[in-house]
C-alpha cells in the first residue's frame, strides 16, 4: 500500500498548478520514483547483509519502522520535486529490508519444495496492497478533497505499518525458538530442515558469510540478472498503469479504480499458482532446480501477450471493449510477473545455505532496483517525448515488458545450466 500510493497520485501531481495540481512533468514524476527505486536498490544489498547478522525478526521490524515513518512524512513534502525525492528516497531505505527478510523467513520455515508456494502466498500480499490502494487513494481524493486527500493517503497507509509491527513481535519466531517453547514439534522441525544445504564438512555452518565472496558464484550472478531484467516491469505497472489507462482511454480517477484493482487481483492468482507449479513437477519426480527452471520458462512465455496490448486497446477498432481487452492482456502480464517472481526468489534458497539467503536476496534486489530505475526513466522520457501521442510511448514500453522474461531466463540458464548448490561457504 505504501509503495503504490504515489502511482495513483500521478495525475494530481502532474496536473497544472492553475487546476490545483503540482505542475510536474512526466519526467519529474519519473525522477521521484527512480530515486526511490535507486535508494531501495542500493540499500537492499546492505540490508540483506545486516539481516543475515541480526536475524529476521529484528531486521524486518527495523525496516518497517523506517519505511512507515517516511511513508507518513511524504504527506508533508509540499509541491517541491526535490523534497519528494529526498523523502521518497529515505522511504526506499526502509523498504530495502522487506524482501531479504521475507525470503530468509521462508527459507527458515519451509523445505525447498514448498518455498515457491510459500513465497507466492506472501508475495501476493503486495498485490493485495495494490488492490486496496487502487480503491483507497481515489476515495481519499474524493472524500477529503484533492488538497487534503493526497496527504491523507500517505498518512493513513504509512500508519498501518505500525499496527502490523505489533503482530510481528507477538507471533514470529524462528523454528528453533518455537521448538524450545513447545510451539513446534520435533517432527515438524526435522521436516523443515530435511533438505538443508550443508557445507563441505557435513554441517550447516554458523559463521557469517563474506558479502564480497558471494559475487564469486555464478549462482549469485544468475539471480542478479534475473532480477535486473524483470523487476522494473512490475515497477512500471505499479507506477504507470493508472497514467496509461487515463491517457489511452480518457478515464477519470474514479474510473481507473476498478481496472487497476482487477489487474492486481489477478496477479494474486498468478503469484500463488506460479509458486505451486514447480511443486507439482517435483511431486512428479522432477529434480528441484529443473522443475523451477521449467516452470519459469513456461511463465516467461506468457508476457509476450503484452505485445498485443495496444492492438486490443485501439478504441477505433474495438470501441468500448478496447479497455476491457487491453486490461485483460495486462492482467496476464501482471499474473505472469508474480508467478515468475515467486520462483525467482526461491532459486536463492535452492542453491545457497540459509545463512546467506538474505545477503544474496539483497544483491538481487539491488539489481532489480537498478533495472527499475532504468525502466522508470525510460517511461518518463518516452511519455514526455511523445507527449502528443502517448499511445506510442506505451506501445514501446509494453514491447520492452513482453520480452524481458525470456531474455532473463536465457541469461540465468547460461550462468547455471544445472543444479549446483553452494556447499563451501
Amino acid at each position: 500500500m505504501d509503495r503504490n500510493v504515489i502511482g495513483f497520485l500521478k495525475s494530481f501531481f502532474c496536473s497544472p498548478v492553475e487546476e490545483g495540481g503540482f505542475g510536474w512533468s512526466n519526467s519529474d514524476f519519473a525522477f521521484v520514483t527512480s530515486f526511490f527505486t535507486a535508494f531501495y536498490a542500493g540499500v537492499t544489498i546492505i540490508a540483506g547483509w545486516v539481516i543475515d547478522k541480526i536475524g529476521t525478526k529484528l531486521g524486518l521490524a527495523l525496516s518497517l519502522i523506517i519505511w512507515s515513518v517516511f511513508g507518513v512524512l511524504n504527506a508533508f513534502a509540499g509541491k517541491t520535486v526535490a523534497l519528494h525525492v529526498a523523502i521518497r528516497s529515505l522511504f526506499g531505505v526502509g523498504e530495502a529490508g522487506n524482501f531479504p527478510a521475507s525470503i530468509k523467513t521462508v527459507a527458515e520455515w519451509f523445505p525447498k519444495k514448498e518455498r515457491a508456494l510459500a513465497t507466492g502466498i506472501f508475495n501476493s500480499g503486495s498485490n493485495m496492497g495494490a488492490m486496496i490502494s487502487a480503491l483507497f487513494v481515489p476515495w481519499c481524493m474524493v472524500y477529503f478533497g484533492s488538497e487534503l486527500g493526497w496527504k491523507m493517503a500517505f498518512i493513513l497507509t504509512g500508519s498501518a505499518g505500525f499496527i502490523w509491527l505489533i503482530f510481528w513481535f507477538i507471533f514470529y519466531g524462528t523454528p528453533k525458538a518455537m521448538l524450545a517453547k513447545g510451539k513446534v514439534s520435533k517432527e515438524e522441525f526435522d521436516y523443515i530442515h530435511s533438505d538443508d544445504i550443508v557445507t563441505s564438512n557435513g554441517t550447516e555452518a554458523k559463521e557469517k558469510v563474506s558479502w564480497f565472496r558471494l559475487f564469486s558464484y555464478r549462482q549469485t550472478w544468475s539471480f542478479f540478472f534475473g532480477k535486473f531484467m524483470t523487476d522494473g516491469i512490475w515497477w512500471f505497472l505499479l507506477f504507470w498503469l493508472p497514467d496509461y489507462l487515463k491517457k489511452q482511454f480518457d478515464m477519470t480517477t474514479q474510473e481507473v479504480m476498478w481496472p487497476t484493482f482487477i489487474v492486481f487481483g489477478i496477479a494474486i492468482i498468478g503469484s500463488v499458482f506460479g509458486g505451486s507449479l514447480p511443486m507439482m513437477l517435483i511431486n512428479r519426480g522432477m529434480e528441484t532446480y529443473k522443475a523451477r527452471m521449467t516452470a519459469m520458462l513456461m511463465i516467461a512465455i506468457l508476457p509476450l501477450v503484452l505485445l498485443s496490448t495496444q492492438y486490443f486497446g485501439n478504441v477505433d477498432h474495438f470501441g468500448s471493449w478496447a479497455s476491457v481487452l487491453a486490461v485483460a492482456v495486462i492482467c496476464i502480464g501482471g499474473a505472469a510477473h508474480q508467478a515468475w517472481s515467486a520462483n525467482l526468489f526461491t532459486t536463492v534458497s535452492d542453491m545457497f545455505p540459509k545463512k546467506a539467503v538474505a545477503s544474496v536476496t539483497g544483491i538481487g534486489a539491488m539489481a532489480g532496483g537498478i533495472g527499475g530505475v532504468l525502466v522508470q526513466l525510460l517511461a518518463g522520457g518516452l511519455t514526455d517525448f511523445y507527449v502528443e501521442t502517448p499511445k506510442t510511448a506505451y506501445l514501446i514500453m509494453f514491447a520492452v515488458c513482453s520480452v524481458a522474461y525470456l531474455i532473463a531466463w536465457v541469461i540465468m540458464k547460461t550462468f547455471v545450466p544445472k543444479y549446483r548448490p553452494i556447499t563451501d561457504l
